[in-house]
Order: structure tokens, then sequence, then C-alpha cells
């Protein structure tokens, strides 16, 4: 019997012999091929392993029954009108993407305790730019938007070297140690009290554009800026504008609504501001190809898979 076949759209076509070996190491009992692979006929193909399919694609494949996505995020593949709706679409969510994360806000908190982006620049241009930061980690509040799995998980390292750590949700969360806001009622008293706003809230319609100046107005005066969620959360215009005002003292953003940022982007050169390539949280290929071998055995054997998209909620 053939192998049912499993289409990968991820790092590229030269990507896919990657996936391919690590898949086989993973006993996943697919045929790992190209997205765009010619050869294929449409009907045999029952996964899809994907972050940007193009609309429409997906509901060409009639007997597609899983749709993974390659990172945490689905809002690229939930953007398509065509999408099958009535296919399990899985976040990514391996083991290792917690302890990813978490490393990722501290090394951030941390960066923009420290002056990293200043330390940088000066580097570059062979200056000695002494200065003396002004807080540490006891004296710096974190505050966590969005303390679901991966928000504990920064909380806990965040608090392992002696940062505050304070959270806010839709609903309480308890954490130990970190003070649980929650709702609307409670956000404003939450970024009152935050001096580095993390962002790992999902993207819901409420959630778009949620870092914007009134939410930045509300912040104590020189706060940092932390976003690890999604880049339709935030307006970069509004985020550039908090930093040049001094609103902002410093911000780390991983994502960004157009991904890769264009090269002429303000943000790039901004000398506030530490832009990363939407890194904070993804596994290696051989992780995530472990996680969706499992996945693929638990639905075939009739399991439900865990991490399946809501599309009435969404998220």
């Amino acid at each position: 019997m053939a192998r049912p076949i499993l289409l990968v759209k991820s790092g590229g076509e030269a990507a896919v012999p990657d996936w391919q070996r690590a898949f086989a190491a993973a006993g996943a009992t697919v045929d790992v091929r190209w997205w765009d692979d010619a050869t294929v006929d449409p009907a045999a193909v029952r996964y899809v392993l994907v972050w940007d399919p193009e609309p429409g694609r997906l509901a060409k494949l009639p007997k597609l029954e899983v749709i993974f996505g390659s990172g945490a995020g689905v809002d690229f593949i939930t953007a398509d009108p065509d999408l099958p709706r009535h296919v399990p679409l899985v976040r990514m969510a391996t083991p290792g993407a917690a302890q990813r994360m978490g490393e990722f806000v501290t090394w951030a908190a941390l960066s923009l305790l420290k002056g990293a982006r200043r330390i940088g620049a000066a580097q570059a241009e062979r200056r000695w730019d002494y200065f003396e930061p002004e807080w540490t980690a006891p004296e710096t509040t974190v505050g966590i938007m969005g303390l679901g799995h991966m928000g504990a998980a920064a909380a806990r390292m965040l608090q392992g070297i002696g940062f505050p750590v304070i959270a806010w949700s839709r609903t309480p969360k308890q954490v130990p140690g970190v003070r649980s806001y929650a709702g609307g009622a409670e956000r404003d008293a939450f970024l009152t009290a935050t001096r580095i706003l993390v962002c790992l809230l999902p993207a819901t319609p409420e959630t778009r554009h949620i870092l914007a100046k009134p939410l930045l107005d509300a912040l104590p005066d020189g706060a940092g800026l932390v976003n690890v969620g999604r880049g339709s959360q935030q307006k970069i215009e509004d985020i550039l504008a908090a930093l040049d005002s001094g609103k902002l003292s410093g911000a780390v953003l991983d994502v960004f609504d157009q991904e890769p940022l264009p090269p002429e982007h303000p943000a790039w050169t901004h000398p506030k501001l530490l832009v990363t390539p939407h890194l904070a949280s993804l596994p290696p290929r051989s992780e995530r190809a472990a996680h969706v071998a499992k996945l693929i055995a638990a639905h075939e054997r009739g399991e439900a898979l865990p991490n399946t998209y809501d599309h009435a909620r969404g998220y």
C-alpha cells in the first residue's frame, strides 16, 4: 500500500530533503513531498505542513485530512477565504517551544534592561559609548499579556533572574508568584504597573492592533516593549512614534505584518529598536517533524488532536 502523502511548504524547496530525513528519523509512515511537486496527484494528499499557503490551494486537495501549521501561528492559513474548515487545523506546539519562548523573552527583557541595541550600534561604529544602565531586574516589573503555556514558561524564567512578573489575560490565570489581572476592567491597572510589556496574546479580532497609542500611553514613561505574539497586533507607526518621543525607551519586535520585513522599513534602523526575524520559539525541523509524526499516528488511531484551531472562537 502506498504511503499517505504529506506536502511540505516550509523553508522552501531546498529544505525538503531535511524534512524527509527528519520524518524518516521519527519513524513517520508518510511520503514527504514538496508543495509544488507536479508529479503528486492532489487526491493522494492526506496531510500538509504549511505556513503561508496561497489562497485556494488547500481547497483543491479533496482527500486532505489534517492541516499542520509549521509555526505556532496560523494567521496566514486562516486568511484563506477558501480554507476547508471541516479539515482540522493544528498549531505547532512542540514540547520545546515553550522553553525557547521563555529563553527569548528573558533575553529580550535583559536586552532592554542593559541597552543591547545601543551597545550593538556602538560596536558597529567602533565607538566606545560608556553608559550606566539605570535599572536592575528586581526593580523592573515585567507584564505579560497572554498567560498561556508559553507565557507561564516565560514568567518562570524571568522570575528566576529576579524580575517581578505580573500578567493580564481575558480570564484569571494562576501561576505561582505572578499577580494576575483579567478583563478590560483591570487592563489599565496592569499596564500602569508594567515596566517591560511582553505581548504573547493569540491573534483574534479583539487583539488586532492592540499594541497602539492608546495602550502605549497607559504604560509608565520609558517603558520597554517586547512583541512575540503576532505582527497584526501592533501598529508599527505608533510604536516608532512612542520610541521617538521617549514614551518607550526601547522595543524588541520579533513579528511583523509583512514578513520578511522589507529592507527599506524604518524599523531596521531605529536606534531604540531590536528587530528579530520571527524566531522566538521556532523549534528545529527535527523536533517539528517528530511532533507531527506523533500527531499523524494519533490521528490514524482515531484520536483527537491537541492544539486544534477553533474557527468559531478564532484561536
